[in-house]
């Protein structure tokens, strides 16, 4: 397809702007896929499109806290493989099983996750006590959130993080960095199989690629040095802000139901 040039700057710029969020507490997802649709691109090529700059700005998240330290390569580099196989067979998914259901269910979970991190009080850099072995969370948590994050998406960066606090006490900046690497992981698991499809329309996703990464380098920054001052409060938008756009959706079974559809 062919696209202006001030489409396509527009286009960089909001992917600077999901990457520097994302690379703190997810969900850039919820700029990037409106804007490619608005752009002219069909549901299935934007989706594709967006896991391509996903990518990069997830990796570059991932590089910023590696570099800090703050990833555990030893124990975080199984979890991300089993991400990887668990996207790669929710790609594999999306055009068998419904996504009406989690559509419904998911706004839920968001505010969920939403209230956990707002009342907790010992939510904090500091790392706690484990309540599950590394082993036991890759075998279980990280493909299950895999596989939602190749099938679905939306916030699955959230539920990493949830995961990673609740089950492995870890404290919240080195958890944003090991969900870097599982998000990354299972981004470009899913990527491959779009690419192969043939779905990725790569002048746009290209774009979008450099302002992605540079938006996740100052954002992933700043996670470090703010820790949960910063990291605390945007994650609760985000999931919030997740659920909001779930349920504005005419087409959400949960928004139906509550109307009386």
């Amino acid at each position: 397809m062919e696209i202006d040039l001030v489409t396509l700057a527009l286009l960089g710029l909001v992917g600077l702007v999901a990457g520097f969020f994302d690379a703190i507490a997810g969900g850039g997802g919820l700029m990037t896929v409106p804007a490619l649709l608005l752009a002219g691109l069909d549901p299935v090529s934007a989706v594709a499109t967006n896991k391509l700059q996903g990518v990069f700005g997830t990796a570059s998240a991932t590089l910023s806290f590696a570099r800090a330290g703050k990833i555990a390569w030893a124990e975080t580099a199984p979890m991300a493989a089993m991400a990887a196989l668990g996207s790669m067979g929710g790609a594999l998914a999306v055009r068998v099983l419904p996504g009406g259901v989690l559509a419904g269910v998911i706004p839920i979970l968001m505010i969920a996750i939403a209230a956990y991190f707002g009342l907790a009080p010992k939510i904090r850099d500091e790392d706690a006590e484990r309540r599950i072995s590394p082993l036991a969370f890759g075998l279980t948590v990280a493909p299950v959130v895999g596989f939602y994050d190749g099938f679905f998406g939306p916030g699955a960066g959230s539920f990493y993080m949830m995961g990673m606090v609740t089950l492995l006490g870890a404290g919240i900046v080195r958890a944003t960095g090991a969900t870097k690497l599982l998000n990354v992981s299972s981004n470009a698991a899913s990527l491959l199989l779009f690419i192969l499809s043939g779905l990725v329309v790569w002048p746009i996703g290209l774009v979008m690629a450099v302002g992605s990464f540079t938006g996740a380098q100052l954002g992933s920054r700043l996670a470090i040095h703010m820790g949960a001052k910063i990291i605390r409060p945007l994650l609760i938008l985000v999931c919030v802000a997740v659920a909001v756009r779930l349920l504005a959706d005419p087409a959400n079974p949960l928004r139906r139901a509550a109307l009386g559809f």
